[in-house]
């Protein structure tokens, strides 16, 4: 049996930008998707914990791409929120089945989208 949480968050992290998906809902009937941008310096990283909190975001996922994960990281641990943190391996993300869903580069919008 897979675990299915109701609210999460995946972060894909860059070098410049950490963009962020929340999911809610467990049916694909009930499922919302929100998804926003931001930097990358602590007051960024900030504005993303508190922006997840209001999400009520409890579970969050991201890649352990290079070092750009850690400063990430780092902030949502400190959060009072206490986020159930989950540190993946790229290569054995992209080995799921299923279409990689990243949107194309273009997309330049600083800040939540």
């Amino acid at each position: 049996m897979s675990i299915v949480h109701r609210c999460c968050a995946a972060l894909d992290v860059h070098k410049q930008s950490v963009t962020v998906c929340v999911r809610t809902g467990i049916s694909r009937r009930e499922q919302t998707l929100e998804t926003a941008k931001f930097g990358t310096f602590t007051e960024d990283l900030e504005q993303l914990a508190e922006w997840l909190k209001q999400r009520k975001v409890r579970h969050v996922a991201m890649e352990s791409t290079g070092v750009y994960w850690k400063p990430v990281w780092n902030v949502l641990e400190l959060t009072r929120r206490h986020f159930r943190l989950l540190l993946v391996n790229p290569a054995q993300v992209k080995a799921l089945p299923g279409k990689k869903t990243d949107r194309r580069a273009g997309n330049n919008g600083n800040g939540v989208s």
